[in-house]
């Protein structure tokens, strides 16, 4: 039976526009179109919302893309502020875009999937129908291998151990791939010839002379070994990386950023990803390559201190296992892509750090740590360091500063480093997990690979009694408890 999926959400009328494949609804017909739908997800929105106008763009292009799904996916629409204020707190919504799941008319449950097109698509992809779908025929087989997205496929003709571990698998992964299942004679003689078995079979756009554009699973039949076997194969050689898996990615990690257009420019893209994998043929074992659309990940192009330069070539920007940068220098070529990738596997690259100048004098009682410096003022600076990671447009960090510059003066005799560094302008070290402004860590003189990350007070005698306490040595002016130490003491 196919089921027919609606997601709805919520967006003004003239956030929207007539030509979307978005279903829009109101208080008038919410509870009786919504029961047209086996399936929905319901988008509700503001107009004045700025996260809702970023989501139109990207859902109606995903409404787009799943309108001959099978079973087919619907996404509408619903304005909180006009004519869909009922409907928006009869299903609680207090914040926008919030996006639920309906079932036969039903809410079904949230959606908290990705919030990009290609996310969106294959995150409703998998809430529809059963996780492994079945393939009767050899029309329903190429139809399910026509899919932009990788597809795994099971032959069996009849019920066997691998079989019912196959589909405890499909249930377990249905969210990260499509997986389909067959009991036809022809398919399993044409694809396994006799007996059973599993075929990751990767998507035509991706299929190139460099790799098999299937994989049979050879092991054994249990659930971990197939899951192994499924995640080590996954992205082949070079994936398209996007928003919705970047996670999936892992360091050691090679991408090339340029035009990626599997839509509109299919050939264009694969002219200059096949060049990528000529060379990454031979470093599959030493490094995870990518290529990754470069209007959409213009924020890693700036960590990497990327200045625009008009090409239609790759730009290529690397992250060793340790999470260092670093960069091609030279206009994109293959040789020129095989020559930094022999220098960076054998060491002879220096990493990029963002920074800003290391300061010409830092006598002052708070040390200013750059990039450049991080290692001389506070790793090997010999003392306990205490550290403020802040941002120049932060009113915490603001307030904070005059209070900072008193606790450094009250440690100027100590050995105790006070230090401060810019965290928007320089890259910060892995160790120090900065998520927020201002962040601040203690680091022993004796443990520097393991920072304190400091959650107390933000009072002048907070900061002094947490130093006193934690303090490698006691202090010359302070008990450990804080106290000021009396003439006698001294």
């Amino acid at each position: 039976m196919l089921i027919h999926i609606t997601f709805i959400i919520s967006f003004s009328l003239n956030i929207f526009v007539s030509a979307s494949d978005v279903v829009e609804l109101s208080d008038v017909d919410f509870s009786s179109r919504i029961q047209d739908y086996e399936s929905a997800l319901v988008m509700f929105y503001a107009p004045w919302c700025g996260h809702c106008k970023k989501l139109k763009p990207e859902f109606d292009k995903a409404a787009s893309l799943l309108l001959e799904n099978d079973p087919p996916v619907t996404l509408a629409k619903v304005d909180c502020t006009e004519g869909g204020k009922e409907t928006c707190n009869k299903f609680s919504v207090t914040g926008y875009p919030t996006l639920k799941i309906f079932k036969d008319g039903d809410f079904l449950s949230e959606y908290n999937g990705p919030r990009e097109a290609s996310g969106i698509v294959k995150h409703m992809k998998s809430q529809v129908g059963p996780s492994a779908k079945t393939l009767n025929n050899l029309e329903q087989f190429e139809a399910f291998l026509k899919d932009p997205d990788l597809g795994i496929v099971g032959f069996f003709s009849t019920d066997s151990s691998l079989k019912e571990t196959f589909l405890k698998i499909a249930d377990k992964l249905r969210n990260e791939f499509r997986f389909g299942i067959t009991s036809s004679e022809d398919l399993i003689k044409n694809n396994i010839g006799e007996g059973e078995g599993i075929i990751l079979f990767r998507p035509k756009h991706l299929h190139s002379k460099f790799e098999p554009s299937q994989l049979k699973y050879e092991g054994g039949h249990k659930k971990d070994e197939i899951i192994d076997w499924l995640q080590a194969n996954k992205h082949g050689l070079v994936d398209h990386r996007q928003r919705s898996n970047v996670d999936e990615f892992k360091n050691p990690l090679i991408v090339a950023y340029y035009n990626v257009d599997y839509i509109k420019n299919p050939k264009g893209t694969n002219y200059w990803r096949n060049r990528i994998l000529k060379v990454a043929q031979n470093y599959a074992s030493d490094f995870t390559f990518a290529i990754s659309l470069k209007d959409d990940f213009q924020h890693e192009l700036n960590e990497f201190g990327y200045d625009y330069v008009p090409s239609e070539k790759p730009i290529v920007f690397a992250r060793s296992k340790d999470n260092k940068k670093y960069g091609m220098q030279e206009e994109f070529s293959v040789e020129n892509f095989e020559n930094f990738i022999k220098k960076l596997k054998a060491g002879e690259l220096e990493p990029y750090l963002k920074s800003e100048p290391i300061p010409e004098s830092n006598d002052k009682p708070v040390k200013v740590a750059v990039a450049k410096n991080f290692d001389e003022v506070v790793t090997n600076n010999g003392v306990d360091t205490f550290i403020e990671f802040y941002a120049p447009w932060c009113g915490h960090c603001k307030k904070l500063a005059p209070i900072w510059d008193e606790l450094g003066e009250k440690m100027a005799n100590e050995d105790v480093e006070i230090v401060k560094m810019d965290a928007t302008s320089n890259d910060v070290p892995s160790l120090y997990d900065v998520r927020g402004f201002p962040s601040l860590y203690w680091v022993p003189k004796n443990n520097k690979d393991n920072p304190q990350s400091y959650t107390g007070g933000r009072d002048l005698n907070d900061f002094i009694k947490y130093i006193a306490k934690h303090a490698s040595d006691e202090l010359k002016g302070y008990d450990r408890s804080g106290n000021p130490k009396t003439k006698d003491e001294l």
